[in-house]
């Protein structure tokens, strides 16, 4: 919400309950749903079916979406109540999870950009959907962005807008400063429905 605040964007939180009492139309009448990180098994779980159906309408009705980790998650195909609106495809975890990395600092390449360190935290691999916008170092998509519908989705398997508090005890390159900056633009593409320079 710093991030948020710093770009002087008004905004609106809203809790499951709240999500499950809303309509595609009302939903509509905002510009951005920001879905952030946390436990998608837990967000998906939490909202009523009739409320993700929702929020699928809504996008392909012009709602655009960010998704950031769990976010990015919850847009897929997931068991878990998910969006699917990643065309069926269920998101699967960044290879580090398998290997028993919780937590790391993590290297992406954005197309047109230099290469930056983020926080990354179970977060997702991005395969099979989308714009590939940035790279882990294995090579596998980062972010990528989309249209679904008339919305303009986005999907992030790291956490640019971490805090600084969120990095201790992890050694980063680049500075938290740069991470969030990254976020900031990927927040203002997702809001304009601008692309980024993709792979």
């Amino acid at each position: 919400m710093e991030i948020l605040r710093d770009a002087h964007l008004d905004y609106a939180t809203a809790s499951s309950r709240q999500l499950d009492g809303m309509s595609a139309e009302q939903l509509r009448a905002y510009r951005l749903l920001i879905v952030p990180g946390g436990n998608f098994e837990e967000i998906g779980n939490s909202l009523a079916p009739a409320a993700v159906a929702n929020v699928r309408n809504a996008v392909h009705g012009g709602l655009n979406y960010l998704g950031i980790c769990a976010g990015a998650f919850f847009a897929g195909n997931s068991p878990y109540n998910g969006l699917n609106l990643a065309s069926g495809v269920r998101i699967p975890f960044y290879a580090a999870e398998a290997r028993g990395v919780r937590k790391a600092a993590v290297q992406i390449s954005v197309a047109g950009s230099p290469n930056i360190e983020e926080y990354w935290e179970d977060g997702p691999v991005l395969t099979g959907w989308g714009d590939v916008v940035a790279r882990y170092e294995d090579g596998t998509p980062a972010a990528a962005q989309g249209k679904v519908g008339n919305g303009w989705v986005v999907l992030l398997g790291t956490h640019p807008e971490a805090p600084d508090s969120w990095r201790r005890g992890l050694r980063f390159s680049t500075s938290g400063a740069a991470a969030r900056a990254h976020a900031s633009a990927l927040i203002a593409t997702a809001l304009n429905a601008t692309p980024l320079q993709h792979y």
